[in-house]
């Protein structure tokens, strides 16, 4: 565009001319000159390209600059450039804002300038840049989508639509599963491909009509007005097909799920923020159900989901008081043969700083996901050993079943732990019994032999819990070296009136048997059941509620040590 000569420049302006155009030529930013007194700006040819300025010289820039800013944005700008020109001292101009361009896009500047005095100490010159904000104008350099920033403007706009026309819609965030571990595997370039090919993948899958956008980190969303939950679901399901098929990444082959969190607006908001928020919540609640899933927001998920996070911090306060609030329950462990107490499983029970008693299916996962597990098992660890120092005062071979999570597994000082324990309380390896729940089993069986053969060397018995419950029993069998196969309450709970079921546990305490396997029966609750279980199948021992639920310490000492006491 051509400079605007008609408007000749104010004595001010024309002593700072040299400078400005000096400048102008060392930098990409718009640069502007203003002459207070005479409310006549200089600004750069650039400003003038980029938007809809009619020259380079203009009388009260804001009659054209103030209708190009956005609306949500003009009144900080107005309060900011009114200090300017009633200023009675040097004043410091440091805004971002939105302008629309020529294009009639809006993009983020930021804008800074500075009030300057004259001899006499009155403003009389404003003058600063402006610079296009990369971050909020550019689309994601990585993908080429358009942006977090971008994906605000487009959830405002459709909820300006839904005032105007009734019509609300749905809203998806998907975060990429085990994304992590692409970067820590490889580096942050193959996770930069890999976010790029993804992008590729789900924006092919889309309808040309939505747009996909990249946010933060490792996920993306688009908007889907006027969406049901059926179309949801099917728009899900294309994209988890897409996302299922094999990527090649540096010669090998990966997938790269997706879990996705929807909200449907205005059900779940009428704000960008809350459903924002609520979607990123159902996008966590899928990847903690499982992963590779969509979600869709609810008050009730979302007050759950609220509660686990709160139960975090409570759960990091107890462990770091000294696992103040968990306790130890026991369920009695009898001889098949003539019911005796032989031992017991502890069961880690937690009371939360209200003191209600939390269910266990809810903190252990978090003691697992936030790995409080390894300083809280340890813990286990002692209070186990000690306690069962005690009952062995009137039962001299009880032992205690422990469980152990595959991280205490992965954690090397376990075993350090476990032997400066016994040692502390002077008692044989024999008196633990340890325990790994075989759906827990998420890597390779080398290590975890190697681990636990250590223990066994100690003599430490092993024991498989669950047993039955998990993807592939028998071969969980034939890897883990054990002593002890704990058969699951799912076998029994039917073996009265199912022969396939009798039969089945029958075998498997046969194949134990036959290599040398002790076999405990779990979720034992009925007189019938037990006569089964010792006359036919020869379980080993028993453990359920015929014979005694989890106790505290107290009343386990009362219930059931009393009643050998007297014997």
């Amino acid at each position: 565009m051509k400079k605007n000569n008609r408007i000749p420049l104010s004595p001010c302006l024309r002593r700072f001319r040299f400078y400005f155009d000096l400048l102008r030529k060392t930098t990409n930013d718009y640069l502007f000159f203003t002459d207070l007194q005479e409310n006549m700006v200089m600004i750069s040819p650039n400003l003038v390209q980029d938007f809809e300025l009619p020259g380079e010289i203009l009388f009260d820039l804001d009659k054209y600059w103030l209708p190009l800013i956005h609306p949500e944005e003009r009144a900080d700008y107005q309060a900011s450039m009114d200090k300017v020109f009633s200023s009675q001292n040097s004043y410091d101009h440091n805004l971002e804002y939105r302008v629309r361009t020529r294009k009639g896009e809006y993009v983020w500047i930021r804008c800074r300038g500075r009030v300057g005095l004259d001899r006499d100490g009155k403003p009389y010159i404003f003058a600063g840049t402006m610079s296009r904000m990369a971050q909020r104008n550019k689309a994601d350099e990585v993908t080429g989508l358009l942006n977090k920033y971008q994906f605000e403007h487009a959830v405002k706009l459709a909820l300006a639509q839904y005032r105007e026309t009734n019509e609300g819609g749905a809203i998806l965030v998907f975060g990429l599963d085990n994304f992590k571990i692409v970067n820590e595997t490889y580096n942050r370039l193959t996770g930069d491909l890999v976010l790029k090919r993804v992008a590729n993948i789900i924006d092919n899958v889309l309808p040309p009509a939505l747009t996909l956008f990249k946010l933060d980190g490792d996920e993306f969303a688009f908007i889907y007005p006027g969406a049901t939950e059926k179309e949801v679901a099917e728009i899900f399901a294309s994209v988890q097909s897409a996302l299922s098929r094999p990527q090649d990444l540096e010669g090998h082959q990966y997938f790269c799920t997706a879990s996705c969190g929807t909200v449907f607006y205005p059900e779940a908001g009428k704000d960008y923020l809350v459903l924002h928020k609520h979607a990123e919540a159902a996008m966590d609640i899928a990847k903690r159900e499982g992963k590779n899933r969509n979600v869709i927001f609810s008050k009730e998920q979302y007050n759950r989901w609220v509660r686990s996070i709160s139960m975090r911090d409570s759960i990091w306060e107890s462990v770091e008081n000294g696992c103040l609030g968990f306790s130890l329950f026991f369920q009695p462990q009898v001889s098949a043969e003539d019911q005796r107490l032989i031992g017991a499983e502890a069961l880690l029970r937690w009371k939360n700083p209200k003191g209600r008693m939390v269910a266990p299916m809810e903190f252990i996962p978090i003691l697992e996901e936030t790995k409080l597990i390894i300083p809280v098992g340890k813990w286990i660890v002692e209070e186990a050993i000690k306690t069962c120092k005690k009952w062995r005062r009137v039962v001299p071979d009880f032992r205690v079943s422990i469980n152990l999570s595959y991280e205490q597994i992965k954690d090397l000082s376990l075993q350090k732990c476990v032997e400066e324990c016994l040692e502390r309380y002077d008692m044989p390896a024999d008196c633990i019994v340890l325990e790994l729940t075989e759906s827990k089993i998420v890597a390779d069986w080398s290590f975890v032999n190697k681990q636990f053969d250590s223990f066994r060397k100690m003599g430490i018995a092993i024991a498989m819990d669950d047993f039955g419950t998990g993807y592939s029993s028998l071969a969980s069998l034939k890897n883990l070296s054990c002593d002890i196969v704990k058969i699951d309450r799912e076998f029994v709970k039917k073996i009265l009136e199912n022969d396939f079921d009798r039969r089945l546990v029958q075998y498997v305490v046969d194949l134990c048997h036959s290599i040398g396997i002790h076999c405990c029966i779990e979720g034992v609750e009925e007189e019938a059941e037990y006569d089964l279980l010792t006359k036919e199948c020869k379980a080993d021992s028993i453990q359920g509620y015929l014979f005694g639920h989890p106790e505290s310490v107290e009343v386990f000492e009362e219930k059931f040590l009393q009643l050998e006491k007297e014997k």
